[in-house]
């Protein structure tokens, strides 16, 4: 027999026991920490951040924020979640570098058993999800258990994610889907119409050259 944080860990139908319930009463302490200290205090939040998560490098989190676990949380370089995030971190939360979500994003990997009698069983389950680098997602977006989000993605405000999407995708709605691909065109845009000046664009085009030199966009079916 196997303990439910193994279950837990292996994608299993798990009860959340007083281990889990333990390893749960640290993340809280935590974020009530986080959320209650000085705002304007961005080392000491930081420094917290990279305490309750499991792998953070520069990451920054606007409080309030909430978690069930956080060391089911992995981040990548330059990790920026806005206010009121919500991550349950039953299942693995995997993001990648230079990622960006705006306020009321929330990310669920946990679920429920859909027959009613098996819910009553105190059963439930985490499933990863993982996204990938250079991802901005919108406000109110909701990401469900399961999910996988590609590289360079756009996700738009207000979307529910049930799917996965792929890399250099602009996807939006409920349930969310791939609108267009993005192109190389849009390198100096930044809304709608309006396109960066020549001071902007001269750092825009040292970041493409720097990191993407040869990078070739996809062909949009869209």
């Amino acid at each position: 027999m196997i303990s439910n944080l193994e279950r837990m860990q292996k994608g299993l139908l798990y009860i959340a026991d007083d281990e889990l319930m333990a390893i749960q009463a640290r993340a809280r302490k935590l974020t009530q920490q986080i959320n209650t200290m000085d705002r304007s205090d961005f080392d000491g939040i930081d420094a917290l951040i990279k305490e309750l998560f499991a792998q953070s490098e520069d990451a920054h989190v606007n409080p309030p924020f909430y978690c069930d676990y956080g060391k089911n949380i992995y981040v990548g370089k330059n990790f920026f979640a806005n206010y009121n995030c919500v991550i349950l971190d039953v299942g693995k939360v995997i993001i990648g570098d230079n990622c960006l979500l705006a306020p009321n994003v929330s990310i669920y990997t946990a679920g429920h058993p859909v027959h009613p009698a098996a819910r009553n069983t105190y059963y439930e389950y985490g499933i990863d999800v993982k996204i990938g680098n250079n991802v901005w997602i919108g406000g109110n977006a909701v990401i469900c258990p399961g999910v996988t989000i590609g590289d360079n993605c756009l996700i738009g405000a207000g979307s529910v994610v049930t799917k996965d999407i792929p890399d250099w995708s602009i996807a939006s709605g409920n349930p969310c889907k791939v609108i267009r691909n993005i192109t190389q065109a849009e390198l100096f845009k930044y809304f709608k119409d309006l396109e960066a000046d020549s001071e902007v664009k001269e750092a825009m085009q040292k970041i493409w050259r720097d990191e993407d030199d040869g990078v070739s966009f996809p062909v949009s079916p869209y």
